[in-house]
């Protein structure tokens, strides 16, 4: 039995999520609590993550979602999942940081990509990392995904996105292919 899975609930963001939200993605990324995980990029970049104008926008989007998880009533989880034509956009992915390195990371990126390829079709799930993060892509090419080479600048000069420490920062486009959707047998809630 996965372990990860045990207790979990996956459900779509409402408007009262918002504040749980920001916290849980700052926290995972930004600052000292970020340093608990392995995901922090406290090093790369200081000031916020996200807000919740962002994150109510991926809430109210009509081709979005985002995928909130708890356990035991306590968000502990998300992701953004984004319709995209024929494939799918994964971002805002954020694990609470106590969390971090128990799998399950590994049972949300799985759900992510069911629940892309049963609703809407797409046959690929198309990611944005920041190409310094080594350790990250590592990680999503161990999940199946492949770097492209393809690079898009970072917002500098845009703190929306985080206050840079580098002058290198650029994102790079990964890609994993689905396969073809199976029937849609709604979620299943482990």
């Amino acid at each position: 039995m996965d372990t990860a899975a045990t207790g979990l609930t996956f459900r779509d963001a409402t408007d009262a999520d918002v504040d749980a939200l920001v916290a849980l993605i700052e926290s995972a990324y930004r600052g000292d609590s970020s340093r608990t995980g392995w995901t922090t990029e406290a090093d790369i970049l200081q000031g916020q993550r996200t807000d919740p104008e962002g994150v109510l926008a991926v809430i109210k989007s009509p081709d979005s979602r985002l995928l909130t998880v708890e356990r035991e009533g306590t968000v502990v989880a998300c992701c953004q999942l984004e319709h995209r034509g024929d494939h799918a956009y994964f971002g805002m992915f954020a694990v609470s940081p106590q969390l971090q390195g128990a799998g399950l990371g590994k049972v949300i990126m799985a759900e992510a990509e069911r629940t892309v390829r049963e609703t809407w079709g797409a046959r690929e799930m198309h990611m944005t990392v920041i190409s310094v993060r080594g350790d990250l892509i590592a990680w999503y090419e161990r999940r199946g995904y492949r770097r492209t080479g393809r690079m898009t600048p970072f917002p500098y000069g845009d703190e929306r996105f985080g206050i840079p420490q580098r002058e290198d920062l650029q994102f790079e486009l990964l890609v994993k292919e689905l396969g073809r959707p199976g029937p849609n047998l709604g979620s299943v809630t482990p």
